[in-house]
């Protein structure tokens, strides 16, 4: 908050699926905004376009594509593309939560690197990551304004989307009650009700969990998927689209709402969803069935896959839906509650170039060929991720659609590209730990009963934030 080959006829199933489910038509592109200005590179620009001959290029990749053979494939293809001008990619081999801005002008630092973008952004004070002429790349009218604006300081770009982070609904359509069709599907519209809105799918899951396991699994501390249950009440991150940090608005609006959500759906679960357990342990049990469904991103589809592989569960069981609609009123028990839809925190995940690099060039070269359509399917292919590319992503067809469609909507919260980000972590994850734990309290001595409790403490905690950003530093 972050694997094996998947065979063709895995992701066949998948996205036919997915389209029967959702009736998503793959052949419809979400519309494409670039973004609105290509920006000149400053007067310093190292980016020349003249190629530096002999370079070796250190390359820090997500972990996950490592262990999927993804990255292999890319580098293998680079080099042998580059080999004329005697360029060659090599695996970093660098933890991939480095801290460019202390190891970079030692020299240790990556010449390109692959992380989400408020990883990326915070690079950009002290600019030790350059901005890069995206006008100059194949992917650049490829992909819509909302992830470009990810990776924009001050209409200069510094990196280059490569996929949509989101959180999706992963469920097991084989553990469906069997009148599900009768029982559970109010609008007969063929989708079951507890994967359409959150009311229904906490009512599954208390009989899920009656019956000796359980419906919907999460950490609730996690700050990246519970966060959006404020959000979609009024709250926000920062003010100004993302940009003011002295403006923090964990608590604003009916947020407190959201707070709610979080300690009624702890109380269907047990109290692994306080802290990361559940994490470490959704995908076996998922697998084993234990689990119902949980919310992940989609670059994690393989790891489920894998671990059904292994306990001989069938992989087109394994359903992905967008997340569940929420009651307007944040009660998961009432039923007669207009539906709203649920904004999640997302985030895009790119490349950027060091400013420590000896070969800008060959780093912006690479950047480019990581990013083209085919590199991009390979990836989807390997990974399942939500390609920022409108091509790809329409070509994937299913939820890459969708979530494209989402982020272009606004729908779709993405994690602010400003370093002051990484101060809100520490107060809301404590703060939703202590939520997530009052459903497993005594009812004497639980913390948080009233709206006035909820919003003390989401105002409490987002003053930690700001004391955090504005005090404390």
């Amino acid at each position: 908050m972050r694997k094996t080959i998947m065979a063709v006829c895995v992701h066949a199933v998948l996205f036919i699926g997915l389209i029967a489910w959702f009736g998503y038509d793959r052949n419809i592109a979400p519309p494409v905004e670039t973004a609105s200005e290509s920006p000149t590179p400053s007067p310093d620009s190292k980016f020349t376009g003249e190629l530096e001959q002999n370079a070796v290029l250190r390359v820090l990749e997500n972990d996950t594509a490592i262990k999927q053979g993804y990255f292999a494939e890319l580098i293998d293809a680079f080099n042998a593309k580059y080999a004329r001008h005697n360029i060659k990619a090599v695996d970093a081999n660098m933890d991939q939560y480095l801290d460019l801005a202390n190891d970079g002008p030692y020299g240790y630092g990556p010449d390109v690197l692959y992380q989400a973008n408020d990883m990326v952004m915070k690079y950009v004070d002290g600019h030790h990551i350059q901005p890069l002429p995206i006008e100059q790349l194949d992917c650049f009218s490829q992909i819509d304004s909302q992830a470009w604006r990810a990776y924009d300081a001050d209409g200069e770009y510094y990196g280059v989307p490569v996929n949509v982070q989101a959180p999706m609904l992963y469920y097991r359509k084989d553990l469906l009650p069997d009148n599900w069709e009768t029982e559970w599907d109010d609008d007969k519209n063929g989708i079951p009700d507890m994967v359409e809105n959150w009311t229904d799918l906490y009512k599954f899951s208390l009989q899920r969990r009656d019956g000796g396991s359980f419906g919907y699994m999460k950490a609730l501390y996690d700050v990246y998927f519970a966060s959006g249950y404020l959000f979609s009440y009024g709250g926000y991150v920062f003010g100004d689209n993302g940009t003011d940090a002295a403006d923090i608005g964990f608590a604003a609006g009916d947020a407190y709402r959201g707070a709610n959500v979080i300690k009624q759906l702890a109380g269907v679960m047990n109290e692994d969803c306080i802290d990361t357990t559940i994490n470490n342990t959704q995908y076996a049990k998922i697998a084993s069935g234990e689990y119902f469904c949980t919310l992940v991103t989609p670059d994690v589809y393989t790891m489920f896959i894998n671990e059904m592989s292994l306990a001989g569960v069938p992989s087109e069981n394994l359903v992905v839906a967008s997340v569940p609609m929420l009651p307007a009123s944040g009660d998961l028990t009432d039923r007669n509650s207009e539906p709203i839809p649920c904004k999640m925190m997302g985030g895009v995940n790119g490349y950027a170039v060091s400013s420590y690099t000896k070969y800008p060039n060959a780093a912006l070269a690479f950047v480019d060929f990581a990013t083209q359509y085919e590199m991009i399917m390979k990836r989807q292919e390997k990974l399942g991720i939500v390609p920022a590319r409108a091509d790809a992503a329409s070509e994937s067809g299913g939820m890459a659609v969708l979530i494209n469609k989402t982020l272009a909507g606004g729908n779709l919260v993405i994690m602010p590209s400003i370093r002051q980000v990484a101060q809100i972590w520490t107060p809301m994850e404590t703060l939703f730990s202590d939520i997530a734990k009052d459903a497993f309290r005594p009812a004497a001595q639980q913390k948080y009963l009233t709206p006035d409790d909820f919003e003390q403490a989401l105002s409490k905690a987002s003053r930690q934030v700001y004391d955090a950003i504005w005090t404390l530093n």
